[in-house]
């Protein structure tokens, strides 16, 4: 089961693990598909939309095992 962390960029996640796009745009991360976002950490993401980081990678990571993945 792979687990991401605040260093794992938006497209890397994207490709892991597509289902945290709804996730990510409920916080504000509305422009997914922008080439500089793709290469954007999370840690970066959420710092620039004022969004606790640690948060935002449990919760991935929860919705990832519920997933199985």
């Amino acid at each position: 089961m792979a687990q991401i962390s605040k260093d794992t960029r938006i497209g890397e996640l994207l490709n892991i693990f597509p289902e945290s796009a709804p996730i990510l745009m409920e916080i504000g991360m509305h422009c997914l598909g922008c080439p500089a976002s793709q290469m954007e950490s999370l840690e970066e993401a959420a710092m620039v939309h004022g969004i606790d980081c640690g948060l935002l990678v449990e919760k991935i990571n929860a919705a990832m095992a519920a997933a199985g993945k």
